[in-house]
């Protein structure tokens, strides 16, 4: 299953959306898994183990009861000067900002009353705070640590192989790592040339944000720059407060001349959608979004609409799933961010995919004269995590592609992915769309498993399961060094 599925088209094209992150979602959260397991944070070596939320006996059923986990505190820290001191929830939710207001219309000078965000900061706080703010402090999620080694001409993205055995209907999610939230690879400029391009092209279809969606576009905006800046710094600077220097692109810009989702655009190879609560019903909507990796959708047919609604296609989803995905969204907190995997089988590499798009016959018909060369894996990774100040949620991912012949090496991974396409739950495997490939995949995956067999990288007859590195492969770590060239 896959995030934010919100097409009728094959189901695998949604898995490369955000779509298929909230589709996930609903799966994990309404599992047994019930307490959060914490694990020091993962680094390049060491893959992170699976989460699940932490239960919290609710004391309130009704979402406009519910807000997420106040941050307001953090100002203690960061405004030291400031007279400081606690708001009670019940004075937020009395005094809170309309969803489809704009933060910028409300000032300290001709306002009668102080009104709140739903993670309980003021007008007065955003003021005094300005722009880019401590958001570390403010989130509760560390900066990265400097990327020592990068180099954007050689740099690949981790090869993640999120494969699992028994195949089923959950989700594999895991602590974000936080070095590890934007991860930019050699594709860099051609990925932000293709951006622009899609955008002049299909405008709102890739990028769009509605009344409301100014403080969380802004406040993601800088969070992304100030995540840039720590962990690329030889790529990245920002000067002045407002001026960001993109020295792999060669430009210098004023991120405040032009929204702030065209700025990610123009910097940024990653999606974004962001959700935000309705001050009237408690429940999320999505409002605004730059997404060029969407397959078999846009953002202008999605933008606007509830949760629930996103998800109108989705089997069973308002009878057996929509209470556990709203449940969630109005109390994730800031400081537990996420992250996991979706995969697809592609012929080619194909990046944004809208409806009536040619390129969805190829997923009609089994070409013969398809050669195992041209068909990649497209892997999404993805993200789910709240912004502190305006207490949106945003989901973010991008898109990995790596030729499937890149399997033969890599222990147990042919074997795996030949047992999901094989055995896979028909009802399962039809969802995530694999069939107009798989006469042309399976037998090499049969060949190159028997092969790996013969010279000792896995044992003969072993019992075939998700891999104990997942979601990567054992020695994953030296091959992509190696390819590097570090």
């Amino acid at each position: 299953m896959d995030f934010l599925n919100v097409t009728v088209q094959p189901p695998w094209l949604a898995a490369l959306a955000i779509v298929t992150l909230l589709g996930l979602l609903l799966t994990f959260l309404s599992s047994s898994l019930t307490k959060l397991r914490t694990r020091r944070t993962s680094s390049s070596q060491t893959p992170p183990r699976s989460i699940s939320p932490e239960k919290k006996a609710p004391t309130s059923t009704n979402p406009v009861d519910i807000l997420p986990p106040q941050r307001r505190h953090a100002l203690s820290a960061l405004l030291p000067n400031r007279s400081y001191k606690d708001v009670s929830e019940e004075e937020v939710r009395a005094n809170i900002f309309p969803m489809t207001a704009d933060f910028r219309d409300y000032t300290t000078q001709d306002q009668e009353k102080q009104l709140y965000t739903p993670t309980g900061f003021s007008t007065a706080d955003l003021e005094a705070l300005g722009n880019f703010p401590d958001y570390a402090t403010l989130s509760g999620v560390p900066l990265p640590e400097k990327y020592e080694g990068f180099d954007i001409e050689k740099a690949l993205p981790r090869p993640y192989r999120p494969f699992r055995w028994a195949y089923h209907q959950t989700m594999s999610l895991t602590k974000l790592e936080t070095n590890w939230w934007l991860e930019l690879e050699n594709t860099y400029k051609d990925r932000i040339s293709q951006r622009k391009a899609l955008y002049t092209k299909h405008g709102p279809g890739v990028l769009g944000a509605l009344p409301g969606s100014e403080l969380a576009c802004k406040e993601l905006m800088e969070m992304v720059i100030q995540f840039l800046c720590a962990r690329y710094p030889t790529h990245f600077e920002l000067k002045y407060n407002r001026i960001l220097v993109n020295k792999i692109l060669g430009t210098e810009t004023d991120v405040y001349s032009k929204p702030p989702l065209e700025i990610l655009m123009d910097h940024v190879p990653e999606d974004f959608g962001i959700m935000l609560r309705d001050d009237e019903t408690g429940n999320y909507f999505l409002r605004a979004g730059v997404i060029c990796s969407s397959m078999g959708w846009n953002v202008s047919s999605k933008v606007g609409l509830q949760l629930h609604r996103i998800h109108d296609d989705i089997p069973d989803y308002r009878e057996k799933m929509q209470f556990s995905m709203d449940r969630f969204f109005t109390r994730m907190p800031a400081e537990k961010p996420i992250q996991r995997g979706s995969w697809g089988l592609e012929i080619g590499q194909p990046l944004h995919m809208p409806p009536g798009d040619p390129h969805e016959k190829l997923r009609t018909f089994q070409d013969p004269n398809l050669q195992i060369e041209d068909v990649h894996l497209r892997v999404d990774w993805q993200t789910l995590r709240r912004l502190p100040l305006s207490g949106a949620v945003i989901f973010n991912f991008k898109a990995l592609f790596t030729p499937v012949t890149e399997f033969r090496d890599e222990p147990g991974v042919p074997a795996l992915l030949n047992k999901i396409m094989k055995e896979g739950k028909e009802k399962l495997m039809k969802y995530k769309g694999t069939w107009h490939v798989q006469h042309v995949v399976l037998p090499k995956l049969e060949e190159w498993a028997k092969e790996q067999e013969d010279m000792g990288l896995v044992e003969k007859d072993w019992e075939v399961s998700t891999l104990d590195e997942s979601p990567w492969f054992r020695g994953w770590e030296g091959k992509w060094h190696k390819q590097q060239g570090f």
